[in-house]
């Protein structure tokens, strides 16, 4: 194994784990001889990391802010000495990870979408240049990756002993303290946690045709995604861009609507459980990814799928 311990931050909220911590622990796994989820001021995530795959788990109780989380996170690893730490890429966790690398004084890779072992090493793969080329980092010592939601599949949670260790650590005041909170729209737009995304593509035909997309999305319960065409063209905000330059996602049911299936959007869905491809041209390469295709025109296939979707939930 490429390390010994790897360390994965569990980012938590209104106390329960989020996706995208319970899926690095799975791709802690593939390089670590031991997984150790940190968990700090909501304990009771602790379990719910080890019944997901961690080894052990590492709760700090009594912390809040930003500021107070990173330096009880900080003493945490100093003590325990992880040789790689794992934080999710959400909107707060690529916040954390870097100060969090500040802190330790450690290297950091951002974006990181494939984690593997080579010659003993552990390569961190992420993005550059809007996702048209991938580097490829080995970072000496202790190393923060920020890892992107749905590079890997959170494991079947199953009930499992595991070693539950509470540290007290001791924390400076505080410099900074938070007196308000707004959430922007791209917090808002949760596609990593989606277990339905209906996502259009330039196929769609207009801004007017996409409001389709949107409408079968909030009848499944689903989150809308786009191509960065889509995005370009303003059809919708950018916080929607499914793809390597947007969001890498893992739903249960992905529905691509007018989407030919460029490289650089595939690399995002192919974590998807089911996808489904709709496109007028049988030879688009987003049917090689689908378990469903059907070809014909996206606009008009929609229209059938939101009929069909209102008469199942009229009955």
């Amino acid at each position: 194994m490429g390390c010994k311990n790897v360390m994965v931050y569990i980012e938590t909220a209104e106390g329960k784990p989020v996706n995208a911590s319970l899926e690095m622990i799975t791709g802690a796994k593939t390089i670590a001889e031991k997984v150790t989820a940190v968990v700090i001021g909501a304990a009771d995530a602790a379990k719910e990391a080890i019944n997901y795959g961690a080894d052990e788990a590492i709760t700090v109780a009594g912390v809040e802010g930003d500021e107070s989380v990173v330096a009880a996170f900080a003493e945490v690893v100093k003590k325990y000495a992880p040789e790689m730490i794992f934080v999710g890429a959400t909107a707060n966790g690529k916040i954390m990870g870097a100060r969090i690398a500040a802190a330790l004084k450690a290297g950091c890779v951002t974006d990181v979408i494939a984690v593997k072992e080579a010659d003993g090493k552990v390569v961190l793969s992420s993005p550059m240049y809007s996702g048209t080329v991938i580097s490829e980092s080995v970072v000496e010592g202790t190393a923060v990756a920020i890892v992107r939601g749905g590079v890997f599949k959170k494991a079947e949670p199953a009930e499992k002993d595991g070693n539950i260790i509470a540290e007290t650590v001791e924390i400076p005041a505080a410099k900074t303290k938070v007196v308000d909170t707004v959430q922007e729209i791209s917090e808002s737009v949760n596609l990593e946690e989606a277990d339905v995304i209906v996502a259009g593509g330039r196929g769609m035909g207009s801004v007017e045709n996409f409001e389709l997309v949107k409408e079968l999305a909030s009848l499944m319960g689903g989150v809308v995604g786009a191509t960065r065409p889509v995005i370009d063209e303003g059809w919708i905000s950018r916080a929607h861009q499914v793809g390597q330059s947007g969001k890498i996602v893992a739903p249960k049911l992905y529905i691509a609507a007018g989407i030919s299936g460029a490289a650089q959007h595939v690399s995002g869905i192919t974590g998807s459980d089911f996808i489904v491809a709709i496109n007028k041209d049988e030879d688009a390469t987003i049917f090689e990814y689908s378990d469903v295709g059907i070809v014909g025109n996206a606009t008009e296939a929609i229209k059938v799928l939101i009929e069909e979707v209102k008469k199942i939930q009229a009955q």
